[in-house]
């Protein structure tokens, strides 16, 4: 057996922590997007495959028996890319992926489908947006120019932002939510939108939120395909019925 873990999230580290403690032969792999990536007590590359194809060329080459796919519920792309190169080639394959978010008494949410919808659910009068969606898509809030942005980002921007007023907090969770709402109330936030990532390491922001009463934008999870599985323990047996198997 050899296993490709595809990481990048809470759930990859812990599953990378739980394989380095047995004798499975496991490669990490970050996407690259983040200049220093936590490191992990298992090999580790760091970069993109090429496509689909790339990886399937990747996963021949290398001997792969078993992909788990443990990336951000938004990494659509990658997700897709894993289950195009595992079918091509016959490896099997297993998403790991945390629980949605779902709300709670006291919170005002506004969901919508796709990131690319949230812009469109802002008001039109100046608001102070708290911007928790990574960096790839803050080019869409352009068209809304009359609000005040706050991004959290792990790695400060490469180049200007496509935004004329907004402030930078550089930051690497996990956070908390009296952190999250001492960063809210001196940046005057009067709206917080954010992906249904799931999990706890960066709930922080809708608790504050809650605490506050703002109201939250929450964009919902593009649907992948594939068999998903929502914790470590959960992948071990698979591995290990997956190898009994011969699969």
């Amino acid at each position: 057996m050899r296993v490709l873990l595809l990481g990048g999230t809470t759930e990859a580290s812990a599953m990378a922590l739980r394989l380095s403690q047995t004798r499975i032969d496991t490669i990490f792999s970050y996407a690259g997007r983040t200049r220093a990536p936590a490191p992990q007590p298992l090999p580790t590359r760091i970069g993109g495959f090429g496509g689909g194809q790339g990886l399937a060329t990747y996963l021949n080459a290398e001997a792969i028996t078993h992909v788990i796919d443990a990336t951000h519920p938004f990494a659509a792309g990658m997700s897709r890319n894993a289950v195009a190169a595992c079918a091509q080639t016959g490896t099997s394959l297993i998403r790991l992926e945390r629980a949605p978010w779902m709300a709670q008494a006291g919170d005002n949410w506004t969901m919508v489908d796709r990131v690319e919808d949230m812009p469109d659910a802002l008001p039109d009068t100046p608001a102070r947006v708290f911007l928790a969606i990574g960096k790839q898509q803050i080019g869409l809030f352009s068209v809304k120019p009359q609000h005040h942005y706050v991004l959290r980002l792990v790695d400060a921007p490469d180049a200007a932002l496509p935004l004329p007023h907004a402030t930078v907090v550089l930051a690497r969770g996990p956070f908390t939510a009296g952190g999250d709402a001492a960063l809210m109330l001196e940046h005057r936030i009067t709206h917080v939108l954010a992906k249904n990532a799931g999990g706890t390491a960066a709930q922080a922001k809708l608790e504050a939120a809650r605490a506050l009463r703002l109201p939250v934008i929450l964009a919902a999870r593009p649907a992948l395909p594939g068999a998903t599985l929502d914790s470590v323990e959960a992948v071990m047996v698979w591995l290990g019925h997956s190898a009994l198997r011969g699969v």
